[in-house]
């Protein structure tokens, strides 16, 4: 059996190339069943345990879906591209052969992120949605819906489809939740948002601050940041001026995972103190700008604008 190892956690956003909704939301947010594939899948153990699965063989799926084994009580799934850290069991359908898993560790923070193994087995986003924090669930796939990166990663037999066992270990907000704050401060950009929260900067007539400077746009009730926070964010990053962003993790389709201290210096000094589910708007000097270049390849000689959407803290 070949193992998955466990993806260590990014410690800086260096060029952008990273790495839900509540659970009052499940009646429009359903719990995936699927009884069939829960009749012939068996995964004993508490979630984030190493499990013991057996499948009924031979399994042949003829449609993917997912069944909940042990149903979680945490936020849930909502999007393709939220990020959902995971431990994984991986089994031919037709053999009941494992053929991979992840580490199973203790720390959360180690536990693999969902949006890279959805790169490889794109099928698995969809089948996904709605799964809670806290949850195993088994999903099956037919050997057409794996594709062929992904089957060739896995090591299923050509034609054999596949079942995943997923322990769902922590779930992250997919945009800032947090109340919208009232900010009267002159000559600051003005954020708008598209209905999946990516937001827009709005830059102002006039010069840019001389000092960095920062406002708290939504205000959550999460986590409090500190300099030492794993902290999972989404930047919006555009120069004063500019008509277009130099750095997005939405248009990557996937958050970002950093250390606080690790970012450039006036985004560090603006998230430490904040809560998770805030957003917070960042104006940097063109004259502050120094490491934002070297960490996010920032243009330089222009001040600098963020929007930090804080998702949640890993680990």
């Amino acid at each position: 059996m070949r193992r998955l190892p466990a993806l260590v956690a990014v410690t800086a956003l260096a060029g952008l190339g990273l790495v839900g909704c509540s659970a009052s939301a499940a009646s429009s947010c359903p719990t995936p069943s699927d009884s069939a594939i829960a009749s012939v899948v068996d995964a004993p153990g508490a979630v984030g345990s190493v499990p013991t699965v057996s499948v009924r063989s031979p399994f042949v799926p003829t449609q993917a879906g997912t069944a909940t084994l042990i149903e979680g009580g945490g936020p849930r799934i909502t999007t393709d591209s939220q990020l959902a850290l995971v431990d994984v069991t991986v089994l031919d359908a037709a053999s009941g052969e494992q053929l991979v898993a992840t580490p199973y560790n203790a720390d959360v923070a180690t536990a693999t992120p969902l949006p890279r193994l959805t790169q490889a087995v794109p099928s698995l986003g969809p089948l996904m949605r709605c799964v809670a924090e806290g949850s195993r669930v088994a999903i099956a796939i037919p050997g057409a819906d794996l594709g062929a990166q992904g089957a060739q990663a896995l090591g299923v037999a050509e034609g054999d489809g596949a079942v995943f066992v997923f322990d769902v270990r922590k779930v992250f907000l997919p945009a800032a939740d947090g109340a919208d704050q009232y900010n009267a401060d002159s000559g600051m950009p003005s954020v708008v948002r598209a209905p999946d929260g990516q937001p827009g900067v709005v830059i102002p007539a006039g010069d840019a601050p001389t000092e960095a400077r920062s406002q708290t746009i939504k205000k959550g009730d999460g986590e409090t940041l500190t300099a030492d926070s794993s902290v999972v964010i989404h930047v919006q990053g555009v120069a004063w001026g500019a008509d277009t962003t130099f750095a997005s993790t939405w248009k990557n389709g996937a958050p970002g995972q950093a250390t606080v201290s690790v970012l450039p210096p006036a985004m560090a000094a603006a998230l430490e103190g904040q809560t998770v589910g805030s957003q917070v708007l960042i104006v940097v000097p063109a004259d502050q700008t120094e490491q934002d270049q070297q960490i996010l390849q920032a243009p330089a000689d222009r001040a600098l604008v963020y929007v930090v959407d804080i998702l949640g803290v890993a680990g």
